[in-house]
């Protein structure tokens, strides 16, 4: 009789919950699957990327709940690949392993002056207030009065509505509470975003877009010239319901904001970072304004201009980072493969290793995407690993509680999670702060997850 089927999925936000999911679904129930993450909390990007005051996305979590309280499906937190478990240790372990690890950095600018102090990667401000426990006790100089955020994409309009929001406004959320008396400090008056093409490349939602527009306490602004769309925008605004809906949120903003608004702010097309300016620290930004060639791409126009900013956000994009023994395309941060079949230097697949989600595709979609992307690459690995289901698979060498026992390690597992959630539920009880406040600092989360919160 063949033994079951066992996957590890190296990754526990949606790309590797959705693999597990499709796992369990797409078998008859003659497989197990093992989550594992390098946090004490699963659920990734929907716990640490999707902002705080988005209430609707994030209940994403409870779908992504149910798939981890599935028979045959188990959570190991506080376990990292390259550190506690090596890529051989997984292959002795399972028959087969699938990497869902994400895109955890922010791309550079390379410009001048990106490595001052008060340039920013905009993912650590996201994790900073979404408390991820990496980013717990950094500290952003809110003192200053003005701030520009590069990008114009969902991220970006995300931290420019945190930027922008009161302290007040954003206590029903599950923000810790040392985010939420350090927003309470804050001084700033003016956050600019920049964007390097115009309004019809506007890569933000227009649902994101309106809400920005929507804000009690902060007025918007977008200069009149930036919304003069070339031959080929205009084309596209005509064609395309998600260029038309944002031009249109766009065009709303081009009168002068309320001036009795505690903030302000705007958006700028047509302008790309030249130059990060200060000596000890951020002094002011160098934008040079750009247009569309002949070929559609961007292209500096040589006229420049200074903002008086004291800090820069950049949110240009995520990226992958390299997993131990691990091929990756270092030109797409991507890992090489075919249908998520791993491929090896040879561009031959990788027996039992497999990808889901950014590490596998880039960091393109939506949340949903992940679902059918993991569907793909489950469907893959089930004919690779089932065959002819002749059941002459080759067990494992050893199991992994009997790897994780020798070591000495010990893990976070679901029902320890389920006493963390319990304690920040609590906590916000107690502040009298909507449905959870956070835990951000590692050793408050793994008190917690030992029932000591």
């Amino acid at each position: 009789m063949a033994h079951p089927v066992v996957v590890a999925v190296i990754g526990s936000g949606p790309a590797g919950i959705y693999a597990a999911e499709a796992l369990v679904k797409q078998t008859d129930g003659d497989v197990r699957v093992d989550v594992f993450d390098r946090l004490p909390s699963p659920y990734g990007l929907v716990r640490y990327g999707v902002a705080p005051d988005h209430k609707s996305i994030k209940s994403i979590a409870r779908y992504l709940q149910k798939v981890l309280e599935t028979p045959g499906v188990r959570f190991f937190g506080c376990v990292e690949l390259g550190r506690d478990l090596s890529r051989a240790d997984l292959l002795d372990c399972y028959d087969a392993v699938i990497y869902s690890t994400g895109a955890m950095v922010d791309r550079h600018m390379r410009v001048p002056g990106e490595d001052l102090p008060g340039s920013i990667a905009a993912t650590d401000f996201v994790n900073w207030y979404c408390g991820h426990p990496d980013a717990a006790d950094h500290e952003f100089d809110l003192s200053v009065e003005e701030v520009a955020v590069i990008g114009v994409g969902n991220v970006a309009v995300d931290v420019v509505r945190i930027l922008a929001k009161t302290a007040d406004e954003l206590r029903e959320t599950d923000v810790p509470e040392q985010v939420i008396e350090a927003l309470s400090r804050s001084r700033v008056k003016r956050v600019h975003m920049i964007g390097r093409r115009g309004p019809a490349q506007a890569k933000f939602t227009t649902k994101e877009a309106r809400e920005l527009g929507e804000l009690p306490n902060a007025g918007i602004h977008v200069s009149p010239e930036d919304m003069d769309l070339d031959p080929a925008s205009a084309e596209l605004a005509e064609s395309d319901r998600h260029v038309r809906g944002n031009v249109k949120v766009l065009n709303t903003w081009t009168g002068e904001p309320p001036a009795d608004r505690l903030r302000r702010i705007d958006v700028r097309f047509w302008r790309a970072p030249a130059e990060i300016v200060g000596t000890d620290r951020v002094e002011g930004l160098r934008l040079e304004k750009t247009r569309l060639d002949d070929t559609g791409r961007v292209t500096g126009t040589g006229e420049f201009e200074t903002l008086p900013v004291g800090m820069v956000l950049r949110s240009v994009g995520y990226q992958s980072v390299p997993l131990d023994g691990v091929p990756f395309d270092e030109r797409t941060s991507t890992v090489p493969n075919d249908g998520g079949r791993v491929l090896g230097p040879d561009g031959s697949p990788m027996p039992r290793e497999y990808v889901a989600g950014w590490i596998k595709r880039g960091p393109t979609g939506v949340v949903g995407t992940n679902k059918s992307d993991a569907a793909e690459t489950v469907r893959n690995l089930l004919e690779d690993v089932l065959g002819d289901g002749s059941g002459s698979r080759t067990p494992p060498k050893l199991t992994i509680e009997e790897l994780l026992e020798s070591r000495g390690l010990r893990v976070v597992t679901y029902d320890d999670w389920l006493h963390l959630d319990a304690a920040e539920i609590a906590l916000a009880r107690a502040l009298d702060r909507g449905e959870r406040v956070k835990l951000a600092r590692w050793e408050a989360m793994t008190s917690a997850c030992r029932g000591r919160e």
